[in-house]
């Protein structure tokens, strides 16, 4: 059994896990107060777009980094430096005088936070006992979630109360905290006096490789995909890069990262599944607000009243999830929380209205909340009872990669498939809306009854067709949501079904605490 790291080994989880919460939260707010952003630095619509782009692809080029500098150094130092970095970096960005110098204040950034979620996991692995790993793990799982769903309400009341300048103030308080936390709570780690020689080429190509396709995938939607050179020239410099990592990694006699970690069964599919996880959390995370600020015109803090109900149970959630995967079958958690967000999905895809507000997404919202605590939790713990503990750090990069990598592919799916059934839907809408036609007439006069102006009779035609127009455009949206919701439902159907035919996970290290073993063989 691996020592604590201290006497308050806790306090050292609490420094890791503030490390993904900081990580998280800063990408949302970032994409939630963009529009705040760009007016402070002077940016268009499209420059201003790779403000949160550069913070990503950084995380993306730093993974395979992370686990070689975390082997060598030590989590503690690497976690250390790269807090204190990100904490000078947060309260200096506020003053970018342009956008150039703030994308390379966000790059920068991503690259100290591209060190916080891989070396989280192999933290929980390596320096807690084998029977709290359940719960390090649920808490991980809650960590990611409050993260993701408390960033509407945070950037609102910041803009709404505040200043914008917050979105990144606030990164400087939990910095330090988090470096508080690792400066007593975990020990100094002895350097490898022998440390192998940096694998310079793979480190380069893998992470140039993968930082080339996630920036392909993120601006794929706004320059239209196939149509865009940009995307072309992205996606196929990064797919070989991608494959020249993999081919050197597999021939050099050192390489910098472990791919019989990754590529051993059943880790590809466990890599998958969580990618898929982060894939549907994520697509809901953006169609929600997508509906309630396009349809009903909410402000971010109002968004947030609904999204911080995924947050708000998570705590006693996720201490219910490390209960019971303590006490049962992985599989089993991992399950019951995909049928719970499958359900959630169908609960508004069959009762949505372009009338619905924060109260009618509440019922869904509670029940996706459970399920995703339990999905992500089961499904990270039973990878983790297929690992040695030193294969950690190539796992918790594996799974840095597998979460971001498949949370930019569900939001550019679900973005395109929004706006492209969206096009459909008021298609079809509008071929039911012909010059004329009495019900036609007859709405556009009631509308422009409703909306008259005293002393201005002559623009209530104009008005009605204006009116008009917005009540289609809300159709179409809604009716475009409603399908992405059932796309949503039918993926995560799909991961079910993929989850209950694995077989059973080995007993892993933790089979000498009685809770693991097999029912037959516990102590009376």
């Amino acid at each position: 059994m691996p020592a604590a790291p201290t006497a308050i080994p806790w306090l050292g989880l609490t420094a890791v896990l503030l490390g993904t919460f900081i990580s998280t939260v800063n990408t949302r707010l970032s994409n939630f107060g963009l529009a705040d952003i760009r007016g402070a630095v002077h940016a268009g619509f499209d420059d201003g777009a790779w403000i949160t782009t550069a913070q990503t692809v950084a995380q993306m080029l730093v993974a395979p980094v992370a686990i070689w500098m975390g082997g060598v150094y030590g989590s503690r130092r690497v976690l250390l430096e790269a807090a204190a970095a990100f904490a000078v970096i947060s309260f200096i960005e506020p003053f970018s005088p342009n956008l150039q110098m703030l994308l390379g204040l966000q790059f920068a950034g991503g690259l100290a936070t591209g060190f916080f979620v891989p070396l989280t996991l192999s933290f929980v692995l390596k320096n807690m006992p084998p029977k709290a790993w359940a719960y390090g793990i649920a808490v991980y799982a809650l960590n990611l979630e409050v993260s993701l769903n408390i960033s509407a309400s945070l950037e609102g009341w910041y803009v709404d109360y505040l200043s914008w300048k917050w979105i990144f103030w606030q990164n400087v308080p939990l910095a330090v905290g988090m470096a508080t936390c690792l400066h007593y709570g975990v020990r100094p780690e002895p350097v490898n006096p022998n440390p192998p020689r940096p694998d310079l080429y793979g480190f380069a190509a893998g992470g140039i490789g993968l930082a080339l396709i996630y920036a392909a995938l993120d601006q794929g939607n706004r320059l239209d995909w196939t149509n865009s050179g940009l995307v072309w020239g992205l996606m196929l410099a990064g797919v070989i890069l991608l494959a020249a990592f993999f081919v050197h990694e597999k021939r050099t006699p050192n390489p910098g990262v472990n791919l019989k970690v990754i590529f051993t069964a059943p880790m590809p599919r466990l890599l998958l599944l969580i990618a898929f996880l982060r894939l549907t959390i994520l697509s809901t995370a953006y169609v929600i607000p997508q509906f309630l600020q396009v349809v009903r015109g909410f402000r971010a803090l109002e968004v947030g009243q609904t999204l911080v109900w995924l947050a708000a149970p998570q705590l006693v959630i996720c201490l219910l999830a490390g209960y019971i995967l303590r006490r049962t079958d992985p599989r089993l958690v991992a399950s019951f929380g995909f049928a719970c967000i499958c359900a959630a999905c169908l609960m508004v895809a069959h009762g949505l209205t372009p009338l619905w507000g924060s109260d009618q997404f509440l019922p869904s919202q509670l029940l996706q909340a459970v399920g995703q605590s339990f999905a992500l939790s089961g499904t990270v713990f039973f990878a983790v009872l297929h690992l040695r503990p030193q294969d950690a750090l190539s796992f918790g990069a594996g799974t840095q990669i597998a979460r971001l990598m498949g949370g930019e592919i569900g939001q550019a799916f679900i973005t395109t498939f929004v706006r492209k059934r969206g096009q459909i839907a008021s298609n079809l809408l509008g071929q039911h809306l012909q010059s004329g036609d009495p019900d036609v007439v007859r709405r556009l006069q009631a509308y422009a009854a409703a909306t008259a102006r005293a002393g201005d009779p002559e623009s209530a035609t104009t008005r009605g067709a204006s009116v008009l127009n917005n009540v289609v455009h809300s159709m179409s949206i809604t009716q475009g949501i409603i399908d992405a919701f059932v796309a949503i439902a039918a993926l995560t159907a799909l991961i079910l079904i993929l989850i209950v035919t694995r077989g059973a996970a080995p007993a892993g290290p933790a089979s000498h605490d009685p809770i693991f073993a097999p029912r037959g063989s516990r102590s009376r």
